[in-house]
């Protein structure tokens, strides 16, 4: 019986932190180019009292066999990298990403982080910068006499300027990664790579399975609101479940208690 409370207690804290990654989705459900992150739980190891083909007389086997389980455990969070709504914004530094792909930043250290929020902006220097200055690479840099600038669908930059000549800036270029699901968030909407994403591998806009720029346009985040809700209170039920598990076994060991005096 004394199990009983370690087993729902561990079901008290994987619903503790499922809550805390619904919480988490819905918190950046307005956040350009968030991912939802999605909790995987396992079962923990069994008692074996008999194992099923257990032999029980002459020519005969337990087709059955008992097994107790200890309670669930965290397994993996894995980050659902689905399409997510664009925007219209009308604003010419807005890029979102329609198909597969990262777009590439530099951070202050040097490492190359990556991203699905195209929300860029031109620093006092002209250069083309995330919302926190960070550099878009391969860097952009705008020139002061510029009047417009446009991005083709694959990733070519140009700008117009005040003569009305057109002036080609460079390419965005776009990265991929086998496995997307292990990269390592950071913040700032930044992924970095790790052992188990894979290296990334670069490409052009619209060719070998990359997405194509949209100009104009913000990714959305792919959060469902609905469905968050739901787990929500699928999480909550399961809490309170648990918990009255352990009320109840905390009631019988209390009768077993009594039986004794």
């Amino acid at each position: 019986m004394i199990n009983s409370l370690y087993t729902a207690a561990t079901g008290m804290w994987a619903q503790q932190f499922k809550m805390d990654t619904v919480s988490n989705n819905i918190a950046n459900v307005d956040t350009a180019g968030y991912k939802k992150v999605k909790s995987e739980f396992q079962d923990l190891i069994y008692s074996y009292s008999k194992n099923a083909g257990a032999a029980t007389a002459q020519n005969s086997t337990t087709p059955t066999g008992i097994y107790v389980g200890h309670g669930v455990r965290l397994a993996a969070t894995t980050r659902i990298f689905t399409q997510g709504n664009v925007e219209n914004t009308g604003n010419a530094l807005d890029l979102a990403i329609s198909g597969d792909g990262f777009f590439q930043i530099q951070l202050q250290d040097g490492r190359i982080a990556y991203t699905r929020d195209g929300q860029f902006k031109i620093d006092s220097d002209g250069r083309v910068v995330t919302a926190n200055g960070l550099l878009l690479s391969p860097a952009l840099v705008v020139p002061q006499n510029a009047t417009s600038l446009t991005v083709s669908p694959d990733g070519i930059v140009s700008v117009e300027l005040a003569d009305g000549t057109i002036q080609q800036l460079g390419t965005i270029t776009l990265v991929r990664f086998v496995n997307p699901a292990g990269l390592k968030s950071i913040g700032d909407n930044l992924y970095v790579q790790t052992a188990a994403s894979g290296d990334p591998i670069e490409g052009v806009a619209g060719q070998d399975g990359f997405g194509t720029i949209l100009q104009g346009y913000v990714e959305k985040s792919n959060v469902d609101v609905v469905k968050e809700m739901v787990d929500m209170i699928s999480a909550m039920r399961a809490y309170e479940f648990n918990s009255r598990s352990i009320m109840t076994a905390d009631q019988m060991l209390q009768t077993a208690s009594n039986l004794r005096r």
